[in-house]
């Protein structure tokens, strides 16, 4: 069987064992069993609709919330290119995203259009996709608070546009359907001064800068913020900061970041992680939950 036999036909590209590593943050874990790049959303359509529904679907953004596990991803992973990331400007001051869309694109289209409101999407370092998938946040902002509707192509093929309260939203969740691919989204803010939403914006990258390790290999927040706490406060009180298994490490500049200090292996980083939740819930009884999303299998 050939690769091309092995899938539906699609017009953009298809990678057998197709590396992860290369573009998630961490640049850790194994293959793709198919990495898939949709050339529109019609082709991702097509392609959904005659892939085997035993086959598995996992879409993937820029890799900045992820552990890709180092025995890698079974089925196929679709990433977007950027043929899904324009934005528009809409009346009632709207702006409509693909998915692929990076969230200061986002933010900085709607400044330039004097839209508030999506300021915060500049502190998210991932896509459009991936912000309505876990309801994304920062800087006291969820997506949900400023999502009107998001077009999906199902795991059988259907594009269908969803309403925000359709989605189930909660703290860093949503009810969005397995295998089902964020293709576009339709956010709203609220008339604001350019400037003033400029200074904003600039405001949270030099926060962002000071306060996160931005230029080390992450995946950004691991654990969500328990009920009323921090958890980078509960894992520096576990006497977790700085703690190390091979080459990974707790961020001794945040310690809800960990980190690949340059040859850790995705399993080091996960049990680093799991050694984390240990201390802190002998330490303060509480139980952190991943915020990072795990996926694929060991080695």
């Amino acid at each position: 069987m050939t690769v091309c036999e092995a899938l539906p036909p699609l017009h953009g590209d298809v990678t057998h064992e197709g590396s992860l590593a290369d573009f998630i943050w961490f640049r850790t874990g194994g293959p793709a069993e198919w990495l898939v790049r949709p050339r529109d959303v019609n082709d991702l359509a097509g392609f959904m609709a005659g892939l085997d529904r035993a086959t598995p679907v996992l879409p993937v953004g820029v890799g900045s919330n992820l552990i890709v596990r180092d025995g890698g991803v079974a089925g196929v992973v679709v990433r977007l290119p950027k043929a899904f990331a324009k934005t528009a400007i809409e009346p009632g001051n709207r702006v409509r995203a693909g998915g692929a869309a990076m969230g200061i694109t986002v933010a900085s289209a709607a400044r330039d259009a004097g839209i508030a409101g999506l300021e915060f999407l500049r502190g998210i370092p991932g896509t459009v996709g991936g912000a309505v998938r876990m309801n994304a946040g920062a800087y006291g902002r969820d997506a949900s608070d400023i999502l009107i509707e998001a077009t999906l192509v199902l795991r059988d093929g259907r594009i269908e546009t969803w309403p925000a309260a359709r989605l189930g939203y909660s703290y860093r969740h949503s009810d969005l359907p397995e295998g089902a691919v964020v293709v576009e989204a339709l956010f709203e803010g609220v008339p604001g001064d350019k400037a003033a939403i400029g200074a904003e914006m600039d405001r949270i990258a030099a926060e962002r800068e000071a306060s996160q390790p931005l230029r080390s290999r992450t995946g950004g927040s691991t654990f969500k913020n328990p009920e009323g706490k921090k958890a980078w406060q509960l894992i520096d009180e576990a006497g977790c900061r700085g703690l190390q298994i091979g080459d990974a490490q707790v961020s001794e500049k945040h310690c809800n970041f960990l980190l690949n200090l340059g040859s850790a292996s995705s399993a080091e980083i996960e049990e680093l992680g799991e050694e984390v939740r240990r201390r802190v819930k002998a330490s303060s009884g509480v139980t952190l939950e991943w915020e990072i999303q795990r996926v694929g299998k060991p080695a």
